[in-house]
C-alpha cells in the first residue's frame, strides 16, 4: 500500500456520474457543471449537491429554491468541461454551447434536450448550505430520452480525467434485501 494525501478521498469516491445543474432567475437563464452531489434517501427522492458561492448558479438556487440535475453523455464530454471552466455572469451558455433549453413542468429551471435524463428539484432543505455549501434537493419529476442512442455517462476521477460508463452487470436476483428497488 501507498500513502494519499487524505485531502484527495474524493478521487476514490466520486462515483456519480458529472451532471449539469441549471438555474433561472429572473429571467435569466445558466447551466453550470456539477460533480459533487449523492443520493441521501430513496423515499421521498432526496439528493445531496455541493454548490457554492463561488458558483454563480448558487445565488440563483438560494433565490429560487429549485434547479434542474441534467444527466450529459459522453458525447457531450467536452462541453461539460468547457461549461464547468467558465461563468454564466459573462456568457449566457445554453448560446455559447449550443444546448437546447426545454421547459420543465414543476420548476422554472429549464431541461437540457441534449441530457439523457432530466430530473426537476425543488430545495428540500439548506441548512447545511452555510457551513458546507450543501443543499438538499427533492427530485419532483424526471424526464428521460428513450431514443438517445448514447447512453454512457462521465465519472470524473478528480484529477482531469473521466471514466466512462462500460458493460453493466446484473446481479438483480442476489439483491434480495432490494426488490422493491427494482423495475
Amino acid at each position: 500500500m501507498q500513502d494519499m494525501p487524505a485531502s484527495k478521498a474524493y478521487r476514490l469516491l466520486e462515483a456519480g456520474p458529472i451532471v449539469l445543474v441549471t438555474t433561472s432567475y429572473k429571467g435569466k437563464l445558466n447551466v453550470m457543471t456539477m460533480g459533487f452531489h449523492m443520493v441521501v434517501q430513496h423515499s421521498p427522492p432526496l439528493l445531496g449537491c455541493i454548490i457554492g458561492p463561488w458558483d454563480h448558479s448558487y445565488k440563483a438556487l438560494r433565490a429560487s429554491g429549485e434547479c434542474v440535475i441534467a444527466i450529459p453523455t459522453v458525447d457531450l464530454a467536452r462541453k461539460v468541461v468547457d461549461i464547468g471552466n467558465c461563468s454564466g455572469d459573462r456568457i449566457d451558455k445554453f448560446e455559447t454551447f449550443k444546448l437546447t433549453p426545454k421547459p420543465a413542468q414543476a420548476v422554472a429551471a429549464p431541461l437540457i434536450a441534449e441530457c439523457l435524463a432530466n430530473i426537476e428539484c425543488r430545495v428540500a432543505d439548506d441548512a447545511m448550505v452555510d457551513k458546507y455549501n450543501l443543499f438538499i434537493l427533492e427530485a419532483v419529476r424526471i424526464w428521460t430520452d428513450p431514443d438517445r442512442k448514447e447512453r454512457r455517462t462521465l465519472h470524473h476521477r478528480g484529477d482531469g480525467t473521466f471514466a466512462v460508463d462500460g458493460r453493466t452487470i446484473d446481479l438483480r436476483e442476489r439483491m434480495v434485501l432490494w426488490k422493491q428497488f427494482q423495475d
